[in-house]
């Protein structure tokens, strides 16, 4: 097990802009900047013996600052905060206190605001090497960010085991009340040489999903995915029951004990014969499709376009903060907010 650290030559905002190295025994190895927390690379063997690459990036980090790239940002492999998804309006209130946001997303706001914490550099705090090899970044988003109240720190570790585990695991503290909901933002295809996900297949752990507004808005009412096209209770191929316009843009509500440790969801591809499964402690898990995936010159120089990956994020509820029959998203200073996610990597037998 490895951890290496090699500068970019980039500096934002005064801060140095660091990649991570994490290697196990395996060669399995994935590759971390510290600006936005972001996956760049995630390299696994296959069936065939092959080492693959399973997420989208680019092959340098100035590519993640390209204005065309950013035009139609997809939030590739970052951190998402402080809020993931969608406030319906860009609006909440906390203690009688009413807050507005930047709508960003038509009336919404979406993923944090204008410049969320996939726009940060965040510090190295501490690196680890032994059993596994990790790394803890942290980021201190000031009272005021994107007009949410109070300063919060959050502590993100990234952890690769012998297992050809990533865990992701999330501490954070707030010295007032303030809304957060946190994840993940990776693109994984499972396939040799990429192209349209449709024929992964997918299961989802959900008896239930969540009403949209057109605008991909929760309302607050859960759904049944018995006889709809969104049951992936059994696994089937993500393309079967699809709208082939749409794809899929869907938060999932987990069978499970909140705050439980289990799996969510399992995603296969035969040519690999890789399966993505994804534990975590989150009491939904949003499957998107990339319908609006829009990215030039990704690795390679390969361009990614829409159905080119599936992306599996883990959180509370959308738009929770607005709805108090959801799991609370509101984090007091006398709370600790916690949440571990893995994406466990394994060969099909």
């Amino acid at each position: 097990m490895s951890v290496q650290q090699i500068p970019t030559g980039k500096i934002i905002d005064g801060e140095e802009v660091i990649a991570i190295e994490l290697t196990n025994s395996k060669g399995t190895y994935v590759k971390i900047f510290n600006y936005g927390a972001i996956i760049n690379k995630f390299i696994v063997k296959n069936a065939k013996g092959e080492m693959q690459d399973i997420v989208l990036g680019f092959d340098t980090f100035d590519e993640y600052l390209n204005p065309d790239y950013l035009n139609k940002y997809p939030y590739l492999g970052a951190v998402v905060g402080r809020y993931a998804n969608r406030i319906k309006n860009g609006r909440f209130t906390i203690d009688g206190e009413d807050y507005q946001l930047a709508q960003n997303a038509g009336t919404d706001t979406l993923h944090g605001g204008i410049e969320g914490f996939d726009k940060k550099v965040w510090d190295i705090v501490e690196v680890g090497e032994g059993p596994q090899s990790s790394v803890t970044l942290q980021y201190e988003s000031v009272d005021g960010e994107e007009n949410f109240p109070g300063n919060l720190i959050i502590d993100l570790t990234f952890e690769l085991t012998e297992n050809d585990e990533l865990i992701l695991s999330y501490e954070a503290e707030a010295d007032q009340a303030t809304a957060i909901n946190l994840t993940h933002h990776g693109y994984f295809n499972l396939a040799p040489d990429g192209g349209n996900i449709k024929n992964h297949k997918q299961q989802i752990f959900a008896s239930n999903y969540l009403e949209q507004d057109s605008n991909y808005s929760v309302t607050g009412k859960l759904i049944p995915v018995e006889g709809t096209r969104m049951d992936f209770t059994k696994s089937k191929a993500i393309g079967q029951d699809w709208d082939e316009e749409e794809g899929y843009d869907q938060t999932y509500v987990l069978d499970k004990i909140y705050g439980d440790l289990s799996l969510a969801t399992k995603t296969i591809e035969e040519e690999s014969g890789l399966v993505l499964s994804v534990y975590t402690t989150e009491p939904v898990a949003h499957l998107y499709t990339s319908k609006y995936l829009d990215v030039k010159n990704g690795k390679g120089g390969r361009d990614y376009g829409s159905f080119g990956a599936f992306c599996v994020e883990t959180q509370h509820h959308p738009n929770a903060v607005n709805i108090p029959e959801f799991p609370s998203t509101i984090l007091r200073p006398e709370d600790f907010y916690t949440q571990t996610t893995i994406y466990k990597v394994s060969l099909n037998k």
